[in-house]
């Protein structure tokens, strides 16, 4: 007999109003267990709440302000909202935290949206990217101090690898790929041992990017970022079977700038 499975999605949706027939068609064709939204853009009351119920994702725990950021995760499994952390210490809306109640129970799911940064890698002339920093520092000191198995995921908003991006010294001045945010997040990497499921089942340096500019001429030019990311603790890591992103959502109809990663895990 099969041992059970639990698959987790992650998605910077970019308005869950906006895009709602676009993450009810994912849910069609891929049907997680589990999927975490960022970028909701939406408060929890305004928060489409019926579409997710007649699909079967029956439980949800929304973390949302109007207009802004936002995160949410919404289960086909139980699940049992933990924490929302304020890492930038002011207020908006970047993490919720469950625990799976159902098979795999015991597995805590961080849905995190770290701050773009602004445009300017320098925090004296720009305070954004100082708040992304001491985002990714507090969130470190939060992992210092974890003792169960977990999984992090969503939009980091950093290009770690020189093969995460289409041009790695192009883009070294550039906010996501500095050696500044890679260096904070390979520290925030160490504080737990995490352990990066897109480059364990993806390998460096295979193509593995999770966003194109509205900017750019995308499809001819590939000038992709890997910017969403899935972490697991060591032990919940070996469990992870595999990891895969769907590529086709960015050439839906007014698709979100990122699309969403795939991880399945033994339970």
């Amino acid at each position: 007999m099969a041992s059970p499975t639990l698959t987790v999605a992650t998605w910077n949706i970019n308005s869950v109003r906006l895009r709602i027939d676009q993450v009810e068609r994912f849910l069609a064709e891929q049907a997680p267990d589990v999927l975490c939204l960022q970028e909701i853009k939406t408060a929890e009351a305004l928060f489409p709440h019926e579409v997710f119920e007649r699909l079967g994702y029956t439980h949800r725990a929304v973390h949302g302000q109007k207009g802004y950021h936002g995160v949410a995760t919404v289960s086909r499994v139980p699940i049992r909202e933990v924490s929302r952390h304020d890492w930038q210490a002011n207020g908006e809306a970047r993490h919720v935290g469950v625990e799976v109640l159902g098979p795999g129970g015991g597995l805590v799911l961080e849905n995190v949206y770290i701050p773009a940064g602004g445009d300017i890698p320098d925090p004296e002339a720009n305070p954004k990217f100082g708040q992304k920093l001491a985002f990714l520092e507090r969130m470190t000191r939060w992992a210092e101090g974890l003792e169960r198995p977990t999984l992090i995921v969503g939009d980091f908003n950093i290009a770690p690898l020189d093969c995460d991006v289409y041009d790695h010294k192009a883009l070294l001045k550039v906010v996501s790929h500095t050696p500044q945010e890679v260096a904070a997040l390979s520290a925030f990497g160490d504080a737990h041992g995490w352990v990066d499921l897109g480059r364990k089942h993806i390998p460096a340096p295979e193509r593995n990017y999770s966003w194109w500019s509205y900017r750019s001429y995308w499809r001819e030019k590939d000038q992709g970022r890997r910017l969403d990311h899935m972490w697991a603790s060591p032990e919940l890591a070996a469990q992870s079977l595999s990891h895969r992103f769907v590529e086709e959502t960015r050439r839906w109809d007014q698709p979100s700038d990122h699309v969403p990663l795939i991880t399945e895990f033994a339970l």
